[in-house]
C-alpha cells in the first residue's frame, strides 16, 4: 500500500465516508481527518450548528478549508471530505495529488442511513445528487457501491487499488 499521497474518501451523506475512511488509515497507519471534528476543534460548533448560524455558504467554506489543510499534511493522512468540498474548483484541483474514492449508493440507501440523524436535517439525496455527481465524477479515482458491500469490504477493496 502507498502512503505516498493522501486517500481522499468523498460522497454523499449517509455514504460511509467515515466508518470507512477510518478503516483506510487504520489500515495504512496513517490519521483519518474528517471534517467534523476539524469543524468543532476549529470553530466550536458541528456542521449544522454553523449552516444554521451563519447559513450553508460559510458551512461549505470551512470545509473546503478541511480538506485543503489535510491534503497539505505530511505524512498523508486519509480525509473523510464532505460532498459539499467538491463543488469548490480549488479544492478538485488539489485533489489531482491525491487517490480519491467516491463510496455511492442509490439515494433511498442514503436517505434511509441519515433518517435517524439531525446531522444535517434538510438532506435530500437527489438534489444534492444532481447538483454534486459530474464533480464526483471528475475526480473519483474509484467508485464504490456501498450499498452492496460492507465498510469492511470497501476498505480492502480501496487498500488494494492503493
Amino acid at each position: 500500500m502507498s502512503k505516498n499521497k493522501p486517500v481522499v474518501v468523498i460522497g454523499l451523506m449517509g455514504s460511509g465516508k467515515t466508518t470507512v475512511g477510518a478503516l483506510v488509515a487504520r489500515a495504512l497507519g496513517v490519521p483519518l481527518r474528517d471534517s467534523d471534528p476539524f469543524l468543532r476543534e476549529r470553530y466550536g460548533r458541528s456542521a449544522a450548528e454553523i449552516a444554521a448560524a451563519e447559513g450553508a455558504d460559510a458551512l461549505h467554506r470551512r470545509e473546503s478549508e478541511h480538506v485543503l489543510h489535510a491534503l497539505a499534511e505530511r505524512p498523508p493522512p486519509v480525509i473523510a471530505a464532505a460532498a459539499s468540498t467538491v463543488e469548490d474548483p480549488e479544492v478538485r484541483a488539489a485533489l489531482g495529488g491525491a487517490f480519491v474514492v467516491w463510496l455511492d449508493a442509490p439515494d433511498t440507501i442514503l436517505a434511509q442511513r441519515m433518517r435517524s440523524s439531525d446531522h444535517r436535517p434538510d438532506f435530500s439525496p437527489a438534489a444534492m445528487r444532481a447538483r454534486r455527481q459530474p464533480f464526483f465524477e471528475q475526480v473519483a479515482d474509484l467508485r464504490l457501491d456501498v450499498s452492496t458491500a460492507t465498510p469492511e469490504e470497501s476498505a480492502k477493496i480501496i487498500c488494494d487499488a492503493l
